[in-house]
């Protein structure tokens, strides 16, 4: 395998953007290796049931989110009933989600602020817009961010070419210095996006995400990483100073709480 000489320890962020991209392109091309690209899509919801479910998620485990995802089809007959019904029944039904009590209201002000803007209860009209249009419209309501707006677009039926970052991923980005320790998870999706191809289409850039997704589960945890067996080694500037002794400079962390709803931007 030829050396990546340049990527050393001592300068992670000296690198320039190009530097960056033709990194990037290896650690993609060595964990597609080990996980196997491409990867298939995990569901198919539509991009407004997808909305939803992202919002579920946030620092939730998959199972919990996708139980109360399940919960309120099951209760609801469609998304005008969620977004009309009682903020404490819906509460209720979300309750194995964290901060349920602050998610309810979230997700119902966030379903009339669909219909109010668009006129109807629908996020189909996204799949006529570039991408880079449909996350600023997607942001533009309070209490969606660039991880929602990307996972709305990328993983729902549109399957746009936009790129979700999650901890894990950004967590692996960190380590490995495609962004630095001090960049958070928000800013860090136009940074990341920035260093892949502009010709890859959706399948490769949801690739690139889940496999950095799966090697932040798999190998690279948040406490005590596995750098021994990591194919990346070679290129990380933490999985080196591991290896020579240094203790292991956690990557910084989103705050565990939200911020008030009026100010609130989901990952």
């Amino acid at each position: 395998m030829e050396p990546f000489p340049r990527f050393a320890a001592s300068r992670p962020m000296a690198a320039d953007l190009q530097d960056l991209k033709h990194k990037a392109l290896e650690i993609h091309r060595r964990l597609c290796a080990v996980y196997g690209c491409p990867i298939p899509y995990f569901h198919s919801y539509d991009p407004l049931s997808e909305l939803v479910s992202s919002l579920l998620s946030h620092r939730t485990k998959n199972a919990d989110s996708s139980r109360a995802y399940k919960a309120l089809r099951a209760r609801y007959p469609d998304w005008a009933a969620v977004r009309d019904a009682d903020p404490e029944e819906v509460e209720a039904t979300i309750a194995g989600v964290t901060w349920p009590e602050q998610k309810a209201p979230r997700i119902q002000a966030v379903l009339r602020a669909v219909a109010e803007r668009h006129g109807d209860l629908s996020l189909d009209f996204l799949g006529d817009m570039p991408v880079r249009e449909a996350r600023a419209w997607l942001e533009s309501i309070p209490g969606v961010g660039p991880k929602t707006s990307a996972a709305v677009l990328a993983f729902s039926s549109l399957r746009k070419a936009a790129l979700p970052v999650d901890s894990h991923h950004h967590r692996v980005a960190q380590r490995t210095g495609l962004i630095p320790l001090s960049l958070d998870v928000g800013p860090s999706h136009a940074v990341l996006e920035a260093q892949l191809p502009p010709e890859w289409d959706a399948q490769q850039i949801y690739d690139n995400h889940e496999v950095l997704m799966l090697h932040g589960q798999r190998v690279c945890f948040f406490k005590n990483p596995a750098c021994e067996r990591c194919v990346l080694l070679d290129l990380c500037p933490t999985g080196q100073g591991r290896m020579q002794g240094k203790p292991l400079a956690p990557p910084a962390r989103a705050k565990r709480s939200p911020a008030p709803a009026s100010k609130d931007r989901m990952l």
